[in-house]
């Protein structure tokens, strides 16, 4: 028996249509808005900043072009995230493999390295560093942007809970479990698991930042490490970066997440930075995939999640796209409101919430 309901995302895209056709709509403009946008990117690398000094740094151009568009695209603020696997993998024609394991207290020096490049950055460049949710207002107000410090992968710990001392005080406010090498820590999507899920030194990790007031971030993260997670967690997590599995084999596909899986972090308060990586076919694909995550885990657990710089094939490749960002949710039907919590309202919210 065919059903006469129609879904969220069915219905929003075929209001936005209408709207889009007619941006006056019972004298409201849907066209613009005066009131600025709160934006926010919960995973960034700008210029590929943690590989300066190596081999794989593209030199000094690409950071300065993100750093104009970052500007440009008034983006209020965003985690910049080292690399902590960054020296023990490499790309290869079936995409980024780890390569070897780190010798003892290597990851550590590099984890040192990194945060003095990132932090010359942010000094030198007329960012905000940022530590509390509260930056993102001082960024509003000077027409700055707020620079959270983050790291991608649990590796500079070396398996040591008490390491994320120093990188709290150092500024660090978000920690990705896991990236592409496998660590002490847990399982990652792209390896064979190696810990059920979550390891011994795993839970400590999520221990001590809850105790330190740290955002957890899952991305890369399998279901059963992510779970794990949730069954321990006192504070909202996050997915800085990911997309819903679609049913068909594109590439990343390995990096997808099930519907199950989102709501997990849904449930802990958490959110899901939306990435428009090359698994999305065009912009406008990603548009729908984000309209589809909307469906799976309600519109107060999206964000966006760009890669920038770092991203495979992506379909949104600069700050300067924000507003098209905007507009293309709202073109979707998605109304003001819905579309300030997806561009940073529901960022700030988990901020609050846990820093």
């Amino acid at each position: 028996m065919e059903s006469n309901q129609v879904n969220r995302r069915d219905f929003l895209q075929k209001a936005g249509s209408f709207l889009a056709a007619a941006p006056f709509v019972n004298g409201i403009d849907f066209s613009a808005d005066d009131k600025p946008y709160l934006t926010f990117d919960f995973h960034a690398h700008p210029g590929l900043f943690f590989a300066k000094e190596t081999k794989m740094y593209p030199g000094d151009g690409m950071l300065k072009k993100t750093l104009g568009d970052i500007k440009e695209g008034k983006l209020t603020g965003a985690f910049f995230a080292l690399v902590a696997d960054a020296k023990v993998i490499e790309i290869g024609p079936t995409g980024v493999k780890p390569s070897r394991s780190y010798e003892p207290n290597e990851a550590w020096a590099e984890y040192n390295r990194q945060i003095k490049i990132l932090k010359d950055i942010i000094s030198v460049n007329d960012l905000i560093l940022a530590t509390k949710a509260s930056s993102l207002d001082d960024a509003l107000k000077s027409k700055k942007t707020a620079a959270f410090i983050s790291v991608e992968g649990g590796d500079f710990l070396e398996g040591n809970a008490s390491h994320l001392d120093q990188m709290y005080q150092d500024g660090v406010r978000s920690v990705q479990l896991v990236h592409y090498h496998t660590n002490e820590l847990g399982d990652l999507q792209t390896e064979q698991p190696m810990h059920n899920g979550l390891s011994a030194a795993g839970k400590e990790v999520v221990k001590k930042m809850n105790k330190l007031k740290m955002l957890i971030d899952l991305a890369h993260a399998t279901e059963a490490t992510t779970k794990a997670v949730c069954d321990i967690t006192d504070a909202p997590i996050i997915i800085s970066h990911s997309i819903l599995q679609t049913g068909d084999n594109r590439p990343m596909a390995k990096r997808a997440i099930s519907v199950d899986h989102a709501k997990m972090v849904a449930r802990t308060g958490g959110v899901i930075g939306a990435w428009p990586s090359g698994f999305n076919t065009s912009f406008e694909e990603f548009l729908d995939n984000t309209l589809r995550l909307i469906d799976a885990v309600g519109v107060d657990h999206v964000g966006l999640g760009t890669d920038m710089d770092g991203n495979f094939k992506p379909v949104f490749s600069t700050y300067t796209q924000l507003p098209e960002w905007i507009q293309g949710l709202k073109s979707k039907g998605l109304k003001d409101d819905e579309v300030r919590k997806i561009v940073g309202g529901n960022a700030k919210r988990v901020l609050n919430k846990v820093l």
